[in-house]
């Protein structure tokens, strides 16, 4: 499981508090030191729609001059931005197989996890049954 956040972002210091006290292993990139690449950022786009993730609300948006909020006429502007600015991508992006969430909600993360867990404790009880046989 990965997860993109920056560490001074205060909801992806949540959500990687949350993942140590479930003792969840993740893999974490900082959007500020590693960036995001233009691949993963289509991938997010064609699996969510970059309005998803574009943060409008983040401090970064409301610094950006005028002219480069409305030079988003299209997608690949949109997604060209956000590339050059990840600080307007909503954080933290969790991916975890076919899961991909933006931001941090402990009932939407619990939800997903505890049935990560119920599926791991079911093929592990269903491979006990098979050595027993």
């Amino acid at each position: 499981m990965k997860v993109y956040g920056q560490t001074s972002c205060r909801k992806t210091q949540k959500a990687l508090a949350w993942f140590k006290e479930h003792k969840i292993d993740i893999e974490f990139q900082n959007f500020k030191k590693d960036g995001v690449s233009s691949d993963k950022l289509q991938e997010w786009d064609a699996k969510m729609g970059y309005d998803t993730f574009l943060n409008k609300k983040s401090t970064t948006w409301r610094k950006l001059p005028q002219e480069a909020k409305e030079s988003i006429k299209a997608k690949e502007d949109a997604l060209r931005l956000l590339k050059d600015q990840p600080g307007i991508i909503k954080r933290p992006v969790i991916e975890d197989g076919n899961f991909l969430f933006f931001g941090f909600d402990e009932m939407v993360y619990e939800d997903h996890f505890k049935k990560t867990q119920n599926q791991i404790s079911s093929s592990k009880a269903n491979r006990k049954k098979h050595i027993l046989l």
